[in-house]
């Protein structure tokens, strides 16, 4: 999945290289016009643009957006080289000139001499590959002190795969970590063992392997004449599990609009990724998190208080439940809700166990007895949940999005496509929320975080949202 950290920053450079299309565009027509001597830098300034002339500046704005979206200037440029990357750059800023030529002559704009336009497409090219290189550069800076690292599984044990694990491990900036290798027994084994890399799995291991450990990305390296099979599955198998998979060739039916092709050395690597990516709804949707979770801590602080105060005073222990959760990519945090339980109700689940209502590896109960007198009521009204906006204002999870789980809950799991929620942010609410919580059977609750995942959008979570105001005035299937 993609990062709140890396979405920003996708966000900042595409309203930058609006800016300095802008700006290149704004000093060619100033340089234009001292050429030609019409006018002084002042009557430039203070020239008013006819309504026709910013519609079409407007026009030419979006294009150039287009443009530089489509030769995936936005996307992860971690394995590509320098060269490729400035090379695309200026493919993108060479198409929008060309863009800009035509306009010129369809709609006859005498300001778009030769001299305009060298000036333009050079300033417009020059920052926009000096930003990137400053922006990998940076890059490298913070992964070579321990930030921003990728976790690697890589499947095969050939020749091949040894080297490209050298490889790509070499160069620290790129923030690869090799965590080890998955293949079965075969004649070359024994050498792949003098490499000192490990291996951690086999194939029929490596589902479990993905489940247990936070592993960003799987690269498979296996000769695909007598592994086309069992390349095949390993993709299938990763995209259940919601893991990026990447591979050194396409030899694969996959789905082409989830296929990315990168080159890093002098191999082309194919990644394939699961689910739908909008980086600008992501960004919006991340925003409306930060901001409402903010407005509403500040608002509630004072039910916060109240509420802290009929905790203590109604049993002994803290104000907070504070669990360890699985959030995007599996990965762990701290989820914090109000205590609705004796203190010690985690030590005696065992206790209970035998009253569980809820199917599948969940564990709840409706009148669970370790739940306290003003417990029951914040479960009921889902106060409880409220602490919860500081995991969002963290980053941890969202508003709208599958519920995480405890941990005790994803050991339970018996299928793997289930894993596929973990891609992405949990959140307070989803579909299930709005369609019987606790009332919902765990195969139908696995369904709706699908659903919720393949047609998710800032117009479903609006709806999520109003539908959850109902839902916990009503107290249905609360637990």
């Amino acid at each position: 999945m993609i990062s709140l950290r890396r979405k920003l920053l996708i966000q900042f450079f595409k309203f930058f290289d609006l800016l300095v299309m802008t700006g290149a565009f704004l000093l060619a027509a100033a340089v234009e016009s001292y050429k030609m001597e019409r006018i002084s830098l002042e009557d430039f300034l203070g020239m008013r643009i006819k309504v026709q002339n910013f519609v079409i500046f407007l026009a030419f704005i979006l294009f150039w957006h287009i443009i530089f979206s489509s030769f995936r200037l936005y996307n992860s440029r971690r394995l590509s080289s320098r060269r490729e990357e400035a090379f695309d750059v200026l493919k993108a800023t060479s198409l929008g000139t060309i863009t800009l030529i035509i306009a010129a002559f369809i709609f006859r704009i005498k300001m778009a001499s030769p001299v305009f336009l060298i000036t333009f497409w050079g300033v417009s090219s020059a920052i926009s590959i000096l930003s990137r290189l400053l922006l990998r550069n940076t890059l490298g800076w913070i992964r070579l002190r321990g930030t921003n690292l990728q976790n690697m599984l890589i499947v095969g044990t050939n020749q091949r795969a040894i080297q490209f694990a050298q490889k790509i491990e070499a160069p620290k900036e790129l923030g690869y970590k090799i965590l080890g290798f998955v293949d079965s027994k075969w004649r070359g084994i024994d050498e792949f063992q003098q490499s000192g890399y490990k291996l951690v799995a086999d194939f029929v291991e490596f589902p479990a392997y993905l489940r247990n450990n936070v592993v960003d990305e799987v690269m498979i390296a296996l000769p695909m004449k007598s592994y086309y099979q069992q390349a095949s599955r390993i993709l299938s198998q990763c995209e259940d599990q919601g893991v990026i998979c990447r591979y050194l060739s396409d030899p694969f039916n996959a789905r082409l609009p989830h296929l990315k092709v990168v080159h890093f050395e002098d191999k082309a690597i194919i990644s394939h990724y699961t689910g739908v990516f909008d980086p600008l709804s992501l960004f919006i949707k991340r925003i409306i998190d930060i901001v409402s979770s903010l407005i509403l801590l500040i608002s509630l602080a004072p039910l916060f208080l109240v509420v802290s105060l009929l905790i203590k005073r109604d049993s002994p222990g803290p104000v907070f439940f504070v669990q360890a959760r699985l959030g995007l990519n599996k990965r762990r945090f701290k989820l914090y809700k109000f205590r609705t339980m004796i203190s010690d109700a985690e030590q005696k689940i065992a206790e209970v166990e035998h009253l569980n209502e809820v199917s599948g590896p969940v564990f709840k109960i409706k009148n669970d007895p370790r739940i306290t007198k003003i417990g029951k009521f914040l479960r009921k009204t889902s106060i409880d949940e409220l602490p919860q906006l500081i995991n969002i204002l963290k980053g941890d999870m969202s508003l709208v999005g599958p519920r995480p789980l405890p941990v005790r809950d994803y050991n339970g799991f018996n299928e793997d496509w289930h894993r596929r929620r973990f891609t992405v942010r949990p959140g307070i609410t989803c579909l299930w929320q709005v369609n019987g919580r606790s009332n919902v059977a765990f195969e139908k609750w696995m369904q709706l975080d699908m659903q919720y995942i393949d047609s998710r959008s800032l117009l479903l979570d609006l709806k999520i949202l109003a539908k959850t105001i109902p839902a916990v005035l009503k107290g249905s299937g609360a637990a």
